[in-house]
Order: structure tokens, then C-alpha cells, then sequence
């Protein structure tokens, strides 16, 4: 199936070609302007042009829009400490950051173009008032033993005893520290889970939370937050990691922050649902939802779940996609919006790409491509025909 003669010229009446100025971003920006929430997608995880891209765009909507926060698909107690750095406070530099990303992927956000940005944050926050700074927080939940070290550290300098109940609650998620096989070993039946004492660890960090903030002390409050937040993600982990073995079919609905409208995708039809669903869903006026594509190029990808991040050729894309769509209007670069009647004949099904942390060539077509009506998966998208791998920083 090749793409029609009316989707070749809907996009060729829509787009926008992209100069590689700040004002490629004039119509996204006016698209932004009544929204709360700008969600920024890419196709693959490794590349360089979209980290450049959505650095521009962000520090845009933070000067010119008021934006105020930032949050990434990283886990909450590594993003914490990259947060910390961009508001002033403690005493790394913009390297040392982000050594806390040492989990695979490490150069997902361990890479050239993210310490560029937190640079210039860092930078950005230094010019403005304590109640305008903007922070950078993370959404993901695999820190499941970090997050709870968290905690307990917390609760050691407020609340020595509460610290000592953590530390029984949370000893029941796994003595050697292995979050998988504490989910096989419930699901197995081989131990009791321990859902309900990270719940009430929850609830009763909550319920104290007036005599760990005193008056109106801004650091008490931070430490605060992230300790409830930390306490949160323990929750969620643990039951992520207890229905990796379980019933449920699969476990994405609980922990990835893919900002593409997953009903328009055929996931849907597998019963998963995504982040820019549900924000749909929930902020539909409020949300605004930016896809990125590339037709061919490089990519920083492993071949292998902890395997050693390598230089990729990304291979053409399809010829029953819409990369391939794209490329064939020969217009190279270019701005899209999604939203316009005219881009009616972009809701037919075409195949779309998306490439993780892993990138296997030789199984294209089953490991990374899936069908997708675009026009209804994004409110506006950036395809750049040709792109290069991210640069990881190896060593912090």
C-alpha cells in the first residue's frame, strides 16, 4: 500500500520548509499560546536534530510563553538532581548532573544536547525571581529501590523513627535488590507482596507532611516534594514490576509517557493507552501534541537490552509509510499542522516507525514499524528527511 496522491498533496499544501532559524517555530509558538501543556514527541530515541529541536522550542515557550516546568521520560530521583543543578542549588556544574543516569539507556539523557540545555537553564533561572525559576522534573517509574533509599534518607533527618518503619516497609520489596525478580517472586506466589506497606508509607508521609514544613522555608518544602514524589514512585514501581509477571497483558499503560495519542494508533487495539491519550482526554483545549519523524540517517541505539550504546544507519523508511510519504514531496524539512481540514486525507492508516533505545535493521518492519493515522496521533508535526545520532557523554 502506497500512500495516496491526495495525502502527497496535503502535505505539500500544508507544510512549512524549515530554514534552521528560531523562527521555524513562529506557528507552534501561536499554536501555544492558549495551551498549558506542550507535549514533545520524537521517532526515535537517539537523535540529535530532535533533542536541538525541542531544546528551541522549550526555551521559547519558557521565555516568551511563561512555562514553568519541564518533564522528561527519566525517573524521578536522577531528573531531581539535574533539577536541583538548573535551580541554583547545590554544588555540581552541569556535567556532574547528570551522573545519576547510570541506568540503560544512559545517553538518552546523559548526552551533548541535554547539557547544552540545562546549561542554558541554569543560566535562564539566574535572571529571574525564586517564583519564576523553571524546574525539570522526571516521569518515569523504574527507580524503584533508589526512590525508597530516597525516602528513607528523607525521613533519617526529619523523623528518625518514621525512618525506621520505611526501612521494614520497604525491605519487603526484595533483599537483593532486583525488581524483577521481586515481581516474579510475587507473582509466583513465592512471597507476599509488599503493596500495601509502600501504600502506607505513602499515606503516612502525607499525613505528616505540616510538621516537616515549618512557616514558609522554600528548601523544606522542596525536600518535601521530592521525598512525597519518591514515596509515589515506589507505589507505582512496585506494581509495575508485580504485573510484569501478572495478569495484565502488558505493562506500558503503567510507566511510559509516549506523548503521541495512542487511539490512533493500532496499540489501541492491544488495550494500551499512552500520556498524550490521556491528556486528551482529561486537557483536550489545553493540550498540544508535537510529533517529529526522519526518513533516513544515524542513530544512537544499542542492539541489545544493556547492551553498549552504538553509531546506527537508520535505514530508509518503508514505502507504505509516512516518512516515505515525506521524503517523496522532496521538500527535506518541514513544519506540518495536523489540525486543518485540509489534512483530512493524513487520517488514512500508513505505516510509522519509532525507534527506542534499541534498533534492530534486520527486523524493521516487526521491530519498530506499527500503523498509525497521524492527523489524529499529533496536532502538529516536524519531519526532517535526514538525521544524526545523539553524542553520549561517556564518562561524568
Amino acid at each position: 500500500m502506497h500512500p495516496a496522491a491526495s495525502s502527497f498533496q496535503a502535505v505539500r499544501d500544508l507544510a512549512t520548509p524549515l530554514e534552521d532559524e528560531s523562527s521555524d517555530y513562529d506557528e507552534l509558538l501561536a499554536m501555544a499560546e492558549q495551551k498549558r501543556f506542550v507535549l514533545l514527541g520524537e521517532e526515535t530515541h537517539g537523535t540529535a536534530d530532535f533533542y536541538r529541536m525541542r531544546a528551541e522550542i522549550s526555551r521559547r515557550l519558557i521565555v516568551e510563553q511563561g512555562f514553568d516546568a519541564i518533564s522528561i521520560e527519566g525517573d524521578w530521583p536522577d531528573v531531581w538532581r539535574v533539577n536541583r543543578f538548573v535551580l541554583g542549588e547545590g554544588d555540581d556544574t552541569a556535567k556532574s548532573a547528570l551522573a545519576d543516569f547510570e541506568r540503560f539507556p544512559t545517553w538518552m539523557w546523559r548526552n551533548r544536547e541535554v547539557l547544552k540545555f540545562i546549561t542554558w537553564l541554569r543560566a535562564h533561572n539566574e535572571r529571574t525571581t525564586p517564583d519564576q525559576r523553571v524546574g525539570i522534573y522526571g516521569l518515569d517509574l523504574y527507580s524503584l529501590y533508589r526512590s525508597s533509599d530516597a525516602v528513607i534518607n528523607y525521613l533519617d533527618e526529619v523523623d528518625p523513627q518514621q525512618a525506621q518503619v520505611a526501612r521494614a516497609r520497604y525491605a519487603a520489596l526484595d533483599h537483593v535488590r532486583e525488581p524483577q525478580t521481586y515481581g516474579y517472586q510475587v507473582a509466583s506466589g513465592q512471597r507476599e507482596p509488599a503493596h500495601d506497606g509502600v501504600v502506607a508509607q505513602l499515606v503516612e508521609l502525607r499525613a505528616d507532611a505540616a510538621s516537616y514544613i515549618e512557616g514558609n522555608d522554600l528548601a523544606a518544602k522542596d525536600a518535601y516534594f521530592f521525598a512525597d514524589r519518591n514515596a509515589a514512585v515506589v507505589v507505582r514501581a512496585e506494581t509495575y514490576y508485580r504485573s510484569m509477571f501478572g495478569g495484565r497483558v502488558n505493562t506500558w499503560n503503567l510507566r511510559d509517557s509516549h506523548v503521541g495519542d495512542a487511539r490512533a494508533t493500532e496499540m489501541h487495539g492491544r488495550g494500551e493507552l499512552n500520556l498524550g491519550q490521556l491528556m486528551r482526554k482529561h486537557s483536550r483545549e489545553a493540550t498540544l501534541l508535537v510529533g517529529f519523524t526522519t526518513y533516513t540517517g544515524h542513530v544512537s541505539a544499542a542492539s541489545e537490552w544493556n547492551g553498549d550504546v552504538e553509531y546506527k544507519t537508520v535505514l530508509p523508511a518503508l514505502p507504505d509509510s509516512y516518512e516515505y510519504l515525506f521524503h517523496t514531496t522532496g521538500l527535506d524539512r518541514f513544519f506540518l499542522p495536523l489540525i486543518s481540514t485540509f489534512a483530512e486525507p493524513l487520517h488514512e492508516p500508513l505505516l510509522e516507525r519509532a525507534i527506542g533505545v534499541l534498533y534492530l535493521p534486520e527486523s524493521e518492519r516487526a521491530s519498530h514499524c506499527f500503523y498509525a493515522s497521524i492527523a489524529r496521533q499529533f496536532d502538529v508535526l516536524f519531519h526532517l528527511d535526514e538525521t544524526d545520532a545523539v553524542e553520549p557523554i561517556r564518562k561524568v
